[in-house]
């Protein structure tokens, strides 16, 4: 087993610099930064800023000592092509669309119901496994900071020793702890200090009791991730044989909307009365059968519309969510 928990900051002066971290907005962008390079909403990157560093796009090169260092985050850089990027500030958000990924990963569709439903909130202590590539733990490191820890358990050890250097590079390692073991034979390695826990493993069921006794006597709130509703099957038998309340299971499904301009022709609603008396005055002559609809020119009107995606994600997993009883 190995644990390692990130330094933390111990000089409150230190904690007032405006420096870049996913839970602090630093305005100016400094050496050592991770900075999201925006070309477009489909096509952005992450890159770490260095002093002498280079980073290519179709654009040309950004050179960081001259384009990036001092500049504030949100500014528009000129490549050496003549095209320009955006530098963005990086957020849970942006990090979960452009990260490395060493496995399948949570987007923020589950991500915002999983910190709605498990209550989190600043200060809360969350319990994570398995840590993965990190897009939750962002996200729960962001809503719980300052005051908050999460204990994140990833059985692999490189992701382990991975996961560690991201969250020194993004400056949020005081708020995190990361063990590189099993789960399911040896918990979480705390007792009775969780407010909620978190569990993306292929047999949860199996650490549904080391959850119960990390979580607080008061009682907490658990939620479990799972693709395949047998997995969701046994979860929910092991939280109900441990005495977990309020189970219950959801699948969130997203539906993308465009809203565009479209034209429409307008309707022929038929001749108004007017017209019809016009009509009936002479039908014996010819000249006057048409008169009606000589001057009518159906037309077309544009508006605004939403307009659904051809294609839209489909089943991620499932999220089962329980409380933990006072009993």
């Amino acid at each position: 087993m190995k644990t390692t928990c990130l330094d933390r900051c111990n000089e409150p002066a230190d904690c007032k610099i405006a420096v870049m971290s996913f839970i602090n907005y630093g305005e100016t962008i400094k050496e050592g930064d991770t900075a999201i390079v925006f070309l477009g909403h489909e096509s952005m990157f992450p890159v770490k800023v260095q002093h002498g560093g280079k980073t290519q796009t179709k654009y040309g090169v950004i050179r960081h000592s001259t384009d990036l260092i001092g500049k504030q985050y949100g500014s528009k850089v000129t490549c050496s092509k003549g095209g320009w990027v955006y530098i963005l500030h990086p957020t849970p958000e942006l990090w979960t669309l452009n990260l490395p990924h060493r496995t399948q990963i949570l987007y923020s569709t589950d991500i915002s119901l999983i910190t709605m439903m498990l209550e989190l909130k600043p200060g809360s202590v969350v319990c994570e496994s398995g840590t993965g590539s990190g897009s939750l733990s962002h996200a729960i490191i962001r809503t719980i900071a300052p005051m908050g820890h999460l204990y994140t358990v990833e059985f692999h050890q490189q992701r382990a020793e991975k996961a560690i250097e991201e969250f020194q590079e993004h400056k949020v390692g005081h708020l995190v702890t990361v063990k590189n073991q099993d789960v399911c034979k040896n918990g979480f390695g705390i007792t009775n200090v969780a407010d909620a826990v978190f569990l993306d493993i292929p047999s949860p069921w199996e650490a549904i009791e080391h959850a119960k006794s990390a979580l607080k006597h008061e009682g907490g709130r658990i939620c479990s991730f799972s693709p395949c509703i047998e997995q969701v099957q046994r979860t929910c038998l092991a939280l109900e044989e441990l005495g977990f309340t309020e189970i219950n299971t959801l699948e969130i499904l997203l539906r993308v909307y465009n809203v565009r301009t479209i034209s429409l022709q307008i309707p022929d609603l038929g001749k108004t009365a007017k017209d019809h008396a016009s009509a009936e005055f002479d039908r014996g002559n010819p000249s006057n059968q048409d008169a009606p609809c000589a001057g009518l020119q159906q037309g077309t009107v544009q508006f605004k519309s939403a307009v659904p995606l051809r294609e839209m994600v489909g089943h991620t997993g499932y999220l089962t969510f329980a409380t933990k009883s006072l009993f």
